[in-house]
């Protein structure tokens, strides 16, 4: 058991009077922050809604043909809906940094020394891998599907009627699926550590990892040409020959 600060042991109610309060502080903070999100509408979905332009930087850097996908509403709460989903996944992306703080200052005084230092390492270095394929995938992932999907037609009398929520379910899931993938060298790490992972054998089935590489980039991106498949490919490779190095040193 824990030690409260007079010196006595915590008991099981006392931890879930700590708990509660842990868990109060991490729901107002996201409850501030969404509302904060909420009335920033024009500037968020301003930044929700950019791959959906020529503009986007990605086009920009492709020198692709001037583009515009226009979504439509068809439901009548389905723009406050998505809104308030909008803003509540800001809220808490914005506090995530606290959240994971409350956590771990609820767990820690369970931990030795050694355990909490390498926890804060695992916090930190898997939060940061998580942000980065949420970026990934709005820099590159996202506008590229986007693109792809916005234009395609199976026949010139089908006419494309993007809806809001679609866009933005898929703007999401995408978002989830890159922010997993970028945890490769965090597990990679973990299972190095317990010996179940070794950087000879990640060498030796190299080829078949750039097969499954390809597959998966193939389906996340649904695009015919080449070029977009190695750029997506790309990113999720190096992430492969990252974990390599990281796991050669671990052990």
């Amino acid at each position: 058991m824990e030690q409260q600060d007079d010196g006595k042991l915590m008991s099981f109610w006392d931890h879930l009077e700590v708990l509660r309060g842990t868990l109060i502080r991490m729901i107002a903070a996201v409850a501030v922050l969404s509302i904060a999100a909420f009335c920033m509408k024009d500037w968020l979905f301003c930044l929700v809604l950019w791959p959906t332009h020529a503009d986007f930087p990605t086009y920009v850097w492709l020198g692709a043909e001037p583009f515009t996908l226009h979504l439509i509403n068809t439901e009548l709460t389905e723009q406050f809906m998505i809104h308030m989903r909008v803003a509540l996944v800001a809220g808490i992306m914005a506090a995530s940094p606290y959240l994971l703080y409350q956590l771990f200052s609820f767990v820690a005084p369970a931990l030795y020394e050694r355990e909490r230092r390498a926890s804060v390492q695992l916090v930190v270095w898997a939060y940061a891998m998580f942000i980065i394929g949420c970026v990934v995938n709005y820099l590159l992932v996202l506008p590229l599907t986007v693109r792809f999907l916005g234009e395609y037609s199976v026949s010139a009398d089908v006419e494309s009627l993007i809806s809001l929520t679609s866009y933005v379910d898929t703007m999401l899931m995408l978002s989830l699926v890159f922010g997993i993938v970028f945890e490769l060298p965090v597990v990679s790490w973990l299972l190095a550590r317990f010996g179940l992972l070794r950087a000879e054998w990640m060498r030796r089935y190299r080829r078949h990892a750039i097969v499954v590489i390809l597959i998966a980039a193939a389906l996340l991106t649904p695009t015919t040409d080449a070029m977009t498949l190695i750029i997506v490919s790309l990113p999720i490779w190096m992430l492969y020959e990252t974990s390599i190095l990281i796991v050669k040193r671990t052990i």
